[in-house]
Protein backbone atom coordinates (compact mmCIF):
# COMPACT_ATOMS: atom_id res chain seq x y z
CA UNK A 1 0.00 0.00 0.00
CA UNK A 2 2.85 2.32 0.11
CA UNK A 3 3.85 4.50 2.56
CA UNK A 4 1.52 4.46 5.27
CA UNK A 5 0.11 8.34 6.95
CA UNK A 6 0.92 8.31 10.64
CA UNK A 7 -3.27 8.19 12.12
CA UNK A 8 -3.93 10.74 14.76
CA UNK A 9 -7.02 11.01 16.65
CA UNK A 10 -8.41 12.76 19.58
CA UNK A 11 -8.50 10.29 22.97
CA UNK A 12 -11.22 11.56 24.85
CA UNK A 13 -9.28 9.05 27.90
CA UNK A 14 -6.68 11.50 27.49
CA UNK A 15 -8.38 14.53 26.04
CA UNK A 16 -5.37 15.11 23.54
CA UNK A 17 -4.87 13.85 20.16
CA UNK A 18 -2.14 10.63 19.90
CA UNK A 19 -0.29 9.04 17.12
CA UNK A 20 -2.26 5.46 17.07
CA UNK A 21 -0.53 2.83 16.56
CA UNK A 22 -2.23 -0.61 16.63
CA UNK A 23 -1.71 -3.12 19.09
CA UNK A 24 -1.47 -5.72 16.54
CA UNK A 25 -0.99 -4.35 12.65
CA UNK A 26 -2.65 -7.83 11.37
CA UNK A 27 -5.71 -7.13 13.39
CA UNK A 28 -6.97 -3.71 14.12
CA UNK A 29 -9.75 -3.92 16.35
CA UNK A 30 -12.56 -1.41 17.06
CA UNK A 31 -15.33 -1.65 19.01
CA UNK A 32 -18.67 1.09 18.56
CA UNK A 33 -22.12 1.22 20.42
CA UNK A 34 -24.57 0.29 18.30
CA UNK A 35 -28.46 1.17 18.52
CA UNK A 36 -31.21 -0.27 21.46
CA UNK A 37 -33.69 -2.02 19.08
CA UNK A 38 -36.78 -0.47 20.52
CA UNK A 39 -37.25 2.15 17.96
CA UNK A 40 -36.35 2.81 14.30
CA UNK A 41 -33.37 4.75 14.04
CA UNK A 42 -33.10 8.57 14.66
CA UNK A 43 -30.67 10.73 13.03
CA UNK A 44 -28.77 11.38 15.63
CA UNK A 45 -28.27 7.50 15.19
CA UNK A 46 -27.08 7.93 11.93
CA UNK A 47 -24.19 10.17 12.98
CA UNK A 48 -22.04 7.42 15.07
CA UNK A 49 -22.92 5.03 12.44
CA UNK A 50 -21.71 7.39 9.23
CA UNK A 51 -19.10 8.59 11.40
CA UNK A 52 -17.21 4.77 12.66
CA UNK A 53 -18.15 3.87 9.25
CA UNK A 54 -15.24 6.49 7.87
CA UNK A 55 -12.84 5.63 10.10
CA UNK A 56 -13.66 1.58 9.25
CA UNK A 57 -12.92 2.67 5.56
CA UNK A 58 -9.61 4.72 6.86
CA UNK A 59 -8.06 1.68 8.86
CA UNK A 60 -9.17 -1.05 6.13
CA UNK A 61 -7.33 1.38 3.40
CA UNK A 62 -4.48 1.94 5.84
CA UNK A 63 -3.72 -1.81 7.28
CA UNK A 64 -5.77 -3.97 4.68
CA UNK A 65 -9.44 -4.97 4.27
CA UNK A 66 -8.70 -8.10 6.23
CA UNK A 67 -6.81 -6.91 9.17
CA UNK A 68 -9.69 -5.05 10.55
CA UNK A 69 -12.50 -6.37 12.67
CA UNK A 70 -15.10 -3.99 13.43
CA UNK A 71 -17.90 -4.43 16.08
CA UNK A 72 -21.47 -2.58 16.27
CA UNK A 73 -23.47 -4.65 18.74
CA UNK A 74 -27.30 -4.75 18.94
CA UNK A 75 -28.77 -3.83 22.23
CA UNK A 76 -32.06 -6.53 21.42
CA UNK A 77 -32.65 -6.92 25.89
CA UNK A 78 -33.56 -3.28 27.74
CA UNK A 79 -36.87 -2.11 29.97
CA UNK A 80 -37.55 0.23 27.07
CA UNK A 81 -37.48 -3.17 24.73
CA UNK A 82 -40.20 -4.47 27.00
CA UNK A 83 -42.69 -1.40 27.11
CA UNK A 84 -42.70 -1.08 23.22
CA UNK A 85 -43.04 -5.34 23.15
CA UNK A 86 -45.94 -4.56 25.82
CA UNK A 87 -47.73 -1.95 23.69
CA UNK A 88 -47.48 -3.19 20.19
CA UNK A 89 -48.05 -6.71 20.59
CA UNK A 90 -50.35 -6.90 23.24
CA UNK A 91 -52.20 -10.85 24.11
CA UNK A 92 -48.57 -12.21 22.50
CA UNK A 93 -46.51 -13.80 25.37
CA UNK A 94 -44.09 -11.32 26.21
CA UNK A 95 -40.86 -12.87 24.51
CA UNK A 96 -42.49 -13.62 21.19
CA UNK A 97 -43.40 -10.36 21.60
CA UNK A 98 -40.37 -8.54 21.82
CA UNK A 99 -38.63 -11.15 19.40
CA UNK A 100 -40.91 -9.35 16.65
CA UNK A 101 -40.11 -5.92 17.91
CA UNK A 102 -36.37 -6.33 17.79
CA UNK A 103 -36.21 -8.47 14.55
CA UNK A 104 -37.97 -5.57 13.04
CA UNK A 105 -36.55 -2.69 14.33
CA UNK A 106 -32.83 -4.33 13.50
CA UNK A 107 -33.73 -5.65 10.17
CA UNK A 108 -34.81 -1.64 9.73
CA UNK A 109 -31.77 -0.49 11.43
CA UNK A 110 -29.42 -2.48 8.92
CA UNK A 111 -31.26 -1.46 5.51
CA UNK A 112 -31.28 2.18 7.45
CA UNK A 113 -27.36 1.88 7.61
CA UNK A 114 -26.95 0.95 3.69
CA UNK A 115 -28.89 3.09 2.36
CA UNK A 116 -26.58 6.03 4.07
CA UNK A 117 -23.36 4.03 2.51
CA UNK A 118 -22.53 1.87 5.85
CA UNK A 119 -20.71 -0.41 5.20
CA UNK A 120 -21.48 -4.10 7.15
CA UNK A 121 -19.71 -4.61 10.40
CA UNK A 122 -17.38 -7.42 10.77
CA UNK A 123 -20.05 -8.93 13.46
CA UNK A 124 -23.23 -7.08 15.00
CA UNK A 125 -23.96 -9.38 17.47
CA UNK A 126 -27.14 -9.67 20.08
CA UNK A 127 -26.97 -8.85 23.37
CA UNK A 128 -29.09 -11.58 23.97
CA UNK A 129 -26.81 -13.78 22.38
CA UNK A 130 -23.90 -12.93 24.53
CA UNK A 131 -25.41 -14.07 28.01
CA UNK A 132 -23.31 -16.26 29.18
CA UNK A 133 -20.45 -13.82 28.76
CA UNK A 134 -21.72 -11.30 30.88
CA UNK A 135 -22.53 -13.93 33.34
CA UNK A 136 -18.85 -15.23 33.60
CA UNK A 137 -17.79 -11.25 33.43
CA UNK A 138 -19.84 -10.92 36.79
CA UNK A 139 -19.06 -13.74 38.39
CA UNK A 140 -15.16 -12.55 38.42
CA UNK A 141 -16.03 -9.08 39.35
CA UNK A 142 -18.05 -10.88 42.65
CA UNK A 143 -14.79 -12.81 43.53
CA UNK A 144 -12.30 -10.10 42.92
CA UNK A 145 -14.33 -7.76 45.36
CA UNK A 146 -16.04 -5.53 42.84
CA UNK A 147 -19.58 -6.15 43.16
CA UNK A 148 -21.75 -7.30 45.84
CA UNK A 149 -25.86 -8.80 45.52
CA UNK A 150 -28.36 -6.97 47.14
CA UNK A 151 -32.33 -6.67 47.09
CA UNK A 152 -31.80 -9.12 44.23
CA UNK A 153 -29.24 -7.34 42.08
CA UNK A 154 -25.61 -7.80 41.76
CA UNK A 155 -23.91 -4.21 41.40
CA UNK A 156 -20.53 -2.90 40.73
CA UNK A 157 -19.00 -1.43 43.67
CA UNK A 158 -17.72 1.80 41.96
CA UNK A 159 -15.39 3.13 45.55
CA UNK A 160 -13.60 -0.53 45.12
CA UNK A 161 -11.89 1.26 41.90
CA UNK A 162 -9.56 3.75 42.95
CA UNK A 163 -9.10 5.50 39.62
CA UNK A 164 -13.23 5.20 38.63
CA UNK A 165 -14.07 8.19 36.66
CA UNK A 166 -10.88 8.75 34.62
CA UNK A 167 -12.93 9.09 31.16
CA UNK A 168 -15.07 11.28 32.36
CA UNK A 169 -13.16 13.46 34.35
CA UNK A 170 -15.65 12.79 37.30
CA UNK A 171 -14.65 12.98 40.94
CA UNK A 172 -17.26 10.10 43.02
CA UNK A 173 -16.98 11.91 46.00
CA UNK A 174 -17.88 15.49 44.64
CA UNK A 175 -21.02 13.31 42.83
CA UNK A 176 -22.07 11.69 46.14
CA UNK A 177 -21.49 14.91 47.95
CA UNK A 178 -23.72 17.19 45.62
CA UNK A 179 -26.77 15.19 47.16
CA UNK A 180 -28.49 15.46 44.46
CA UNK A 181 -28.14 11.45 43.51
CA UNK A 182 -30.63 9.37 45.78
CA UNK A 183 -28.93 6.57 47.31
CA UNK A 184 -31.04 3.83 46.83
CA UNK A 185 -31.23 1.66 50.23
CA UNK A 186 -29.59 -1.00 48.91
CA UNK A 187 -26.54 0.32 47.42
CA UNK A 188 -23.51 1.33 49.40
CA UNK A 189 -22.37 3.82 47.11
CA UNK A 190 -24.98 6.55 44.95
CA UNK A 191 -22.62 5.86 42.06
CA UNK A 192 -22.75 1.94 42.21
CA UNK A 193 -24.34 0.61 39.00
CA UNK A 194 -26.47 -3.00 38.14
CA UNK A 195 -24.83 -5.43 36.68
CA UNK A 196 -27.68 -7.89 36.71
CA UNK A 197 -31.63 -7.79 38.06
CA UNK A 198 -34.27 -10.48 38.64
CA UNK A 199 -36.78 -10.83 36.36
CA UNK A 200 -40.57 -11.66 37.37
CA UNK A 201 -42.47 -14.16 35.01
CA UNK A 202 -43.77 -10.96 33.39
CA UNK A 203 -40.50 -9.91 31.90
CA UNK A 204 -37.75 -11.38 29.96
CA UNK A 205 -35.01 -13.12 32.08
CA UNK A 206 -31.92 -16.02 31.99
CA UNK A 207 -31.19 -18.70 34.42
CA UNK A 208 -27.67 -17.15 36.44
CA UNK A 209 -26.16 -17.95 39.91
CA UNK A 210 -28.04 -15.07 41.44
CA UNK A 211 -31.64 -16.33 40.36
CA UNK A 212 -33.51 -16.13 36.72
CA UNK A 213 -32.53 -12.22 35.79
CA UNK A 214 -31.46 -10.66 32.89
CA UNK A 215 -28.03 -7.69 32.06
CA UNK A 216 -27.82 -4.30 33.38
CA UNK A 217 -27.01 -2.05 30.08
CA UNK A 218 -23.48 -1.61 30.94
CA UNK A 219 -22.12 -5.20 30.96
CA UNK A 220 -23.76 -5.94 27.87
CA UNK A 221 -20.70 -4.10 26.14
CA UNK A 222 -18.31 -4.87 28.11
CA UNK A 223 -18.84 -8.60 27.55
CA UNK A 224 -19.64 -8.46 23.09
CA UNK A 225 -16.40 -6.40 23.26
CA UNK A 226 -14.37 -8.50 25.49
CA UNK A 227 -15.82 -11.73 23.88
CA UNK A 228 -14.74 -10.20 19.75
CA UNK A 229 -12.02 -8.48 20.59
CA UNK A 230 -9.99 -9.58 23.57
CA UNK A 231 -9.77 -7.53 27.28
CA UNK A 232 -7.96 -4.52 25.45
CA UNK A 233 -8.55 -3.20 21.59
CA UNK A 234 -7.44 -0.50 19.88
CA UNK A 235 -10.45 1.85 19.73
CA UNK A 236 -13.99 2.13 21.01
CA UNK A 237 -16.49 4.87 19.70
CA UNK A 238 -19.64 5.82 20.10
CA UNK A 239 -21.86 8.93 20.34
CA UNK A 240 -20.91 12.25 23.13
CA UNK A 241 -23.58 10.82 25.29
CA UNK A 242 -22.51 7.76 25.99
CA UNK A 243 -19.22 8.98 27.78
CA UNK A 244 -21.34 8.82 31.13
CA UNK A 245 -22.07 6.49 32.58
CA UNK A 246 -22.29 3.95 29.89
CA UNK A 247 -18.32 4.32 28.55
CA UNK A 248 -17.22 4.40 32.10
CA UNK A 249 -18.74 1.97 33.49
CA UNK A 250 -17.75 -0.18 30.63
CA UNK A 251 -14.33 0.65 31.46
CA UNK A 252 -14.82 0.19 35.19
CA UNK A 253 -16.36 -3.67 34.85
CA UNK A 254 -13.60 -4.85 31.63
CA UNK A 255 -10.63 -3.34 34.00
CA UNK A 256 -11.69 -4.55 37.15
CA UNK A 257 -13.03 -8.30 35.87
CA UNK A 258 -9.77 -8.74 33.85
CA UNK A 259 -6.99 -6.83 35.72
CA UNK A 260 -6.18 -4.47 32.72
CA UNK A 261 -4.72 -0.73 32.69
CA UNK A 262 -7.07 0.18 30.06
CA UNK A 263 -10.22 -1.25 27.78
CA UNK A 264 -9.27 0.19 24.42
CA UNK A 265 -6.47 2.47 23.83
CA UNK A 266 -8.48 5.15 22.31
CA UNK A 267 -11.69 6.42 22.89
CA UNK A 268 -13.30 8.46 20.10
CA UNK A 269 -16.75 10.21 20.29
CA UNK A 270 -18.63 12.38 18.01
CA UNK A 271 -20.53 15.31 18.73
CA UNK A 272 -24.32 16.19 19.27
CA UNK A 273 -26.65 16.44 16.67
CA UNK A 274 -29.51 19.22 16.26
CA UNK A 275 -32.46 19.57 13.98
CA UNK A 276 -32.89 23.34 12.80
CA UNK A 277 -31.51 24.63 15.78
CA UNK A 278 -33.09 22.97 18.24
CA UNK A 279 -32.29 19.77 20.47
CA UNK A 280 -34.33 16.61 18.84
CA UNK A 281 -37.47 15.93 20.68
CA UNK A 282 -40.81 14.80 20.36
CA UNK A 283 -41.93 17.30 21.97
CA UNK A 284 -40.35 19.94 19.98
CA UNK A 285 -41.77 18.36 17.00
CA UNK A 286 -38.69 18.10 14.99
CA UNK A 287 -37.90 14.53 15.90
CA UNK A 288 -37.14 12.47 12.71
CA UNK A 289 -35.81 8.94 11.92
CA UNK A 290 -33.42 7.62 9.25
CA UNK A 291 -36.65 5.73 7.86
CA UNK A 292 -38.35 9.33 7.50
CA UNK A 293 -35.82 11.12 5.51
CA UNK A 294 -35.10 8.76 3.35
CA UNK A 295 -38.55 7.91 2.93
CA UNK A 296 -41.03 10.29 3.59
CA UNK A 297 -41.45 14.52 3.49
CA UNK A 298 -41.24 14.52 7.37
CA UNK A 299 -38.12 17.86 7.16
CA UNK A 300 -38.28 20.08 3.62
CA UNK A 301 -41.43 18.51 2.76
CA UNK A 302 -39.27 15.54 0.65
CA UNK A 303 -36.98 12.66 0.47
CA UNK A 304 -33.37 12.43 0.87
CA UNK A 305 -30.96 10.14 -0.88
CA UNK A 306 -28.71 8.60 1.65
CA UNK A 307 -26.29 10.05 -0.29
CA UNK A 308 -26.73 13.54 0.26
CA UNK A 309 -27.43 12.75 4.46
CA UNK A 310 -24.38 10.75 4.40
CA UNK A 311 -22.68 13.99 3.04
CA UNK A 312 -24.21 16.87 5.31
CA UNK A 313 -23.12 14.89 8.09
CA UNK A 314 -19.74 14.80 6.80
CA UNK A 315 -19.32 18.47 6.11
CA UNK A 316 -18.36 19.02 9.81
CA UNK A 317 -16.28 17.25 11.80
CA UNK A 318 -17.39 14.90 13.90
CA UNK A 319 -16.41 16.17 17.57
CA UNK A 320 -18.36 19.24 16.73
CA UNK A 321 -21.77 19.69 17.46
CA UNK A 322 -23.90 19.29 14.12
CA UNK A 323 -27.38 21.36 13.13
CA UNK A 324 -29.34 19.06 10.69
CA UNK A 325 -31.14 21.42 8.35
CA UNK A 326 -32.50 21.66 5.33
CA UNK A 327 -30.32 24.43 3.59
CA UNK A 328 -27.45 21.67 4.98
CA UNK A 329 -29.13 18.79 2.76
CA UNK A 330 -29.73 21.33 -0.34
CA UNK A 331 -26.16 22.31 0.09
CA UNK A 332 -24.88 19.09 -0.02
CA UNK A 333 -27.29 17.84 -2.84
CA UNK A 334 -26.02 20.96 -4.84
CA UNK A 335 -22.23 19.94 -4.13
CA UNK A 336 -22.98 15.77 -5.00
CA UNK A 337 -24.09 17.51 -8.10
CA UNK A 338 -21.11 18.35 -9.37
CA UNK A 339 -19.35 15.41 -8.69
CA UNK A 340 -18.74 13.41 -11.78
CA UNK A 341 -20.18 9.62 -12.38
CA UNK A 342 -17.73 7.29 -11.70
CA UNK A 343 -16.89 3.07 -10.97
CA UNK A 344 -15.13 2.37 -8.07
CA UNK A 345 -11.80 0.40 -9.70
CA UNK A 346 -7.97 -0.36 -8.59
CA UNK A 347 -7.15 2.99 -7.59
CA UNK A 348 -5.20 4.68 -4.94
CA UNK A 349 -7.06 7.19 -3.23
CA UNK A 350 -5.98 10.67 -3.62
CA UNK A 351 -2.62 11.83 -0.66
CA UNK A 352 -4.39 15.09 0.10
CA UNK A 353 -7.79 13.21 1.08
CA UNK A 354 -6.11 10.02 2.93
CA UNK A 355 -3.81 12.97 4.52
CA UNK A 356 -6.85 15.02 5.76
CA UNK A 357 -9.07 11.79 7.29
CA UNK A 358 -5.55 10.63 8.71
CA UNK A 359 -5.58 13.70 11.39
CA UNK A 360 -8.26 12.68 13.44
CA UNK A 361 -11.45 12.08 10.70
CA UNK A 362 -11.09 15.82 9.54
CA UNK A 363 -13.65 14.81 6.61
CA UNK A 364 -14.56 19.05 6.16
CA UNK A 365 -10.93 19.35 4.73
CA UNK A 366 -11.27 15.81 3.23
CA UNK A 367 -14.32 16.97 1.36
CA UNK A 368 -12.69 19.99 0.20
CA UNK A 369 -9.82 18.04 -1.42
CA UNK A 370 -12.33 15.40 -3.26
CA UNK A 371 -14.44 18.37 -4.74
CA UNK A 372 -11.44 19.76 -5.81
CA UNK A 373 -10.60 16.29 -7.48
CA UNK A 374 -13.89 16.60 -8.87
CA UNK A 375 -13.60 19.76 -10.77
CA UNK A 376 -10.29 18.06 -11.96
CA UNK A 377 -11.80 14.92 -13.07
CA UNK A 378 -14.56 16.97 -14.76
CA UNK A 379 -11.59 18.72 -17.00
CA UNK A 380 -9.36 15.26 -17.49
CA UNK A 381 -11.14 12.03 -17.29
CA UNK A 382 -7.89 10.59 -16.32
CA UNK A 383 -8.45 11.87 -13.22
CA UNK A 384 -11.44 9.81 -12.83
CA UNK A 385 -10.21 6.56 -11.18
CA UNK A 386 -8.33 8.53 -8.52
CA UNK A 387 -11.82 10.61 -7.53
CA UNK A 388 -13.92 7.43 -7.49
CA UNK A 389 -11.37 5.81 -4.93
CA UNK A 390 -11.17 9.02 -2.99
CA UNK A 391 -14.81 9.63 -2.89
CA UNK A 392 -15.44 5.64 -2.05
CA UNK A 393 -12.85 6.30 1.13
CA UNK A 394 -15.81 8.39 2.34
CA UNK A 395 -18.91 5.97 1.47
CA UNK A 396 -19.52 8.16 -1.01
CA UNK A 397 -19.60 6.09 -4.67
CA UNK A 398 -21.06 3.24 -5.23
CA UNK A 399 -19.65 -0.27 -4.57
CA UNK A 400 -20.32 -4.04 -3.98
CA UNK A 401 -22.29 -4.82 -0.94
CA UNK A 402 -22.32 -7.62 1.66
CA UNK A 403 -25.36 -7.63 3.23
CA UNK A 404 -27.05 -10.01 5.63
CA UNK A 405 -29.15 -13.36 4.83
CA UNK A 406 -31.81 -11.52 7.07
CA UNK A 407 -31.45 -8.02 4.78
CA UNK A 408 -31.83 -10.25 1.59
CA UNK A 409 -34.59 -12.32 2.59
CA UNK A 410 -36.90 -8.95 3.15
CA UNK A 411 -35.69 -7.32 0.55
CA UNK A 412 -36.61 -10.63 -1.63
CA UNK A 413 -39.82 -10.55 0.50
CA UNK A 414 -40.90 -6.94 -0.77
CA UNK A 415 -39.58 -7.71 -4.50
CA UNK A 416 -41.79 -10.65 -4.30
CA UNK A 417 -44.95 -8.27 -2.96
CA UNK A 418 -44.14 -5.99 -6.20
CA UNK A 419 -44.02 -8.56 -8.86
CA UNK A 420 -47.76 -10.11 -6.96
CA UNK A 421 -49.20 -6.30 -7.11
CA UNK A 422 -47.57 -6.14 -10.71
CA UNK A 423 -49.37 -9.10 -11.65
CA UNK A 424 -52.73 -7.44 -9.91
CA UNK A 425 -52.80 -4.37 -11.88
CA UNK A 426 -52.19 -2.42 -8.81
CA UNK A 427 -49.26 -0.21 -10.26
CA UNK A 428 -49.45 2.36 -7.66
CA UNK A 429 -48.86 -0.10 -4.97
CA UNK A 430 -45.87 -1.50 -6.89
CA UNK A 431 -44.01 1.73 -7.38
CA UNK A 432 -44.53 2.65 -3.97
CA UNK A 433 -42.56 -0.42 -2.99
CA UNK A 434 -40.17 0.63 -5.57
CA UNK A 435 -39.94 3.75 -4.66
CA UNK A 436 -38.70 2.28 -1.17
CA UNK A 437 -35.81 0.27 -2.52
CA UNK A 438 -34.56 2.74 -3.96
CA UNK A 439 -34.43 5.37 -1.40
CA UNK A 440 -32.73 2.42 0.62
CA UNK A 441 -30.18 2.34 -2.14
CA UNK A 442 -31.48 -1.05 -3.94
CA UNK A 443 -32.17 -0.77 -7.39
CA UNK A 444 -34.82 -3.14 -9.05
CA UNK A 445 -34.50 -4.55 -12.79
CA UNK A 446 -37.36 -5.91 -14.38
CA UNK A 447 -37.35 -8.24 -17.64
CA UNK A 448 -39.33 -11.18 -18.61
CA UNK A 449 -38.32 -15.42 -18.10
CA UNK A 450 -37.05 -16.66 -21.26
CA UNK A 451 -38.65 -19.85 -20.72
CA UNK A 452 -42.33 -18.44 -19.67
CA UNK A 453 -42.51 -15.65 -20.45
CA UNK A 454 -43.22 -14.33 -16.62
CA UNK A 455 -42.21 -10.80 -14.82
CA UNK A 456 -39.55 -11.41 -13.68
CA UNK A 457 -37.24 -8.81 -11.32
CA UNK A 458 -33.62 -8.60 -10.10
CA UNK A 459 -32.42 -6.32 -7.40
CA UNK A 460 -28.08 -5.04 -6.61
CA UNK A 461 -27.46 -2.72 -3.89
CA UNK A 462 -26.36 0.71 -5.30
CA UNK A 463 -24.78 3.61 -2.90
Amino acid sequence: MGTEPQLKFYNTLTREKVDFHPIDRENVRLYVCGPTVYDFAHIGNARPAIVFDVLFRLLRQVYGESHVTYVRNITDVDDKINLRALRDHPGLPLNQAIRLVTEKTETQYREDAIALGCLEPTAQPRATENIAQMIEIIEKLIAKGHAYQAAGEVLFDTKSMSDYGQLSKRNLEEQQAGARVAVDAHKKSAGDFVLWKLSDESEPGWESPWGRGRPGWHIECSAMSGHYLGDVFDIHGGGLDLIFPHHENEIAQSRCAHGTDVMANVWMHNGFLQVEGRKMSKSEGNFVTIYELLRTDKLGGRTWPGAVLRLAMLMTHYREPIDFSVKRLEEAERLLAKWPAADVGVATPDAAVVAALADDLNTVAAIQALHALAQAANADAGVLPIFAASAALLGLLPEKVEIDDAVVSEINRRVSARLELLKAKNFAEADKIREVLSAEGIQLKDGKDAATGERTTTWEVKR
